[in-house]
């Protein structure tokens, strides 16, 4: 029996992680959620946040996503998301600006539209600088 499991992290652009993991935890819509090798197969989404995926090897890695799709098969986990953002590559200023940008949109928003997108979006951006947070303490 293996003890590990293949996981791919996939956003619209790129594959962002492919590799064999001992242990995978990310945010479930109900919550956070722990896969290990052998999990029942399930399908869900998952809210903003950080994937975080321990290794084969013992090391560990972080991908922000920005919401998605969770498929866990005994062997297999992929997570599908528009946006998702290796841990190394999540940048404090970048995500600052997106954030205050948000706010501004939120500021001026006409609509009930206006305001649910611009509330998503500063919800995004404060699960990503959380997740930035989260990651640099790891190091």
């Amino acid at each position: 029996m293996a003890n590990t499991i293949h996981v791919d992290v996939v956003s619209a652009e790129e594959s962002i992680f492919s590799g064999e993991a001992k242990f995978v935890a990310l945010p479930g819509e109900a919550g956070e959620l722990g896969i290990f090798p052998r999990h029942t197969p399930l399908i869900t989404r998952i809210r903003p946040g950080a994937v975080r995926i321990e290794t084969a090897d013992g090391g560990e890695e972080f991908v922000f996503v920005a919401g998605g799709i969770l498929e866990v098969q005994p062997n297999a986990v992929t997570v599908l998301s528009d946006t998702a953002i290796r841990g190394k590559d999540l940048d404090d200023e970048k995500a600052n600006v997106a954030k205050a940008a948000a706010e501004e949109a939120l500021k001026n928003a006409k609509s009930d539209i206006d305001i649910a997108m611009a509330q998503s979006e500063l919800a995004v951006m404060a699960a990503q600088i959380a997740a930035l947070r989260k990651y640099r303490q790891k190091k």
